[in-house]
């Protein structure tokens, strides 16, 4: 972002995917590594965020330490196998997510109003975002409305099947890079996920390993 510097969840989680990915792959082909070392770091760093980029008084992880303020990335925390769906931060920040973000079946990566980009406020819906949705909802067995928001989201598709970075509810209309890599390698996902019996979503989020300190949902 053009705003302040800060430390956002988000990357500190895939910093953390980076040192569990590299553990597994040294484990799975036995390839030399200073495993221990990133065993330890890997734990740092969920301890980490776990305490700073979860908020207690919403109930939901946040988009940068320490704030209050929700980014619709925090739907790939189950994806990548962080925390699992069934973890109550998982499921509260998930519906936080539906609450705030969710503007006719378009994620918002963030309320434009309240989060310091650099940039006007009213941005449209980002794509990736709203195909995490589609993903998250088949890791938790909501099947139908997976499909419902998948549709959605490819119907809106121009004439040759090209979609933009963003897409504007209000106005109806595509915005923003176009055609936008990252809005079709999430679409190609997704439509994965809602046609494999073994879902490439369900693989990752998996661990050998499950994370310390999960919370059950019940």
């Amino acid at each position: 972002m053009r705003g302040a510097p800060r430390h956002f969840t988000h990357s500190k989680m895939m910093a953390w995917v980076a040192f569990d990915r590299a553990i597994k792959s040294a484990e799975t082909f036995g390839l030399e590594g200073p495993l221990d070392e990133w065993r330890k770091l890997r734990e740092e760093i969920f301890d980490e965020v776990c305490a700073r980029g979860f908020n207690e008084q919403l109930g939901s992880f946040v988009q940068s330490y320490d704030s209050k303020r929700l980014d619709a990335s925090l739907l790939l925390i189950p994806c990548v196998g962080f925390l699992p769906v069934s973890d109550a931060r998982v499921k509260n920040t998930v519906a936080a997510i539906e609450r705030r973000l969710l503007r006719n079946g378009f994620v918002m990566r963030y309320d434009t109003q309240e989060t310091d980009d650099g940039l006007s406020p009213g941005e449209g819906a980002f794509f990736a975002c709203s195909f995490w949705l589609v993903d998250v909802y088949m890791l938790q067995g909501r099947v139908a409305d997976a499909e419902r928001i998948f549709r959605r989201l490819i119907a809106v598709r121009n004439d040759v099947g090209l979609l933009s970075e963003e897409y504007d509810p209000r106005l109806k209309r595509l915005v923003g890079n176009f055609p936008q890599a990252f809005s079709h390698v999430a679409l190609v996902n997704s439509a994965y996920n809602l046609t494999r019996v073994e879902m490439p979503v369900e693989q990752r989020a998996q661990a050998d390993q499950v994370p310390p300190e999960t919370v059950d949902a019940d």
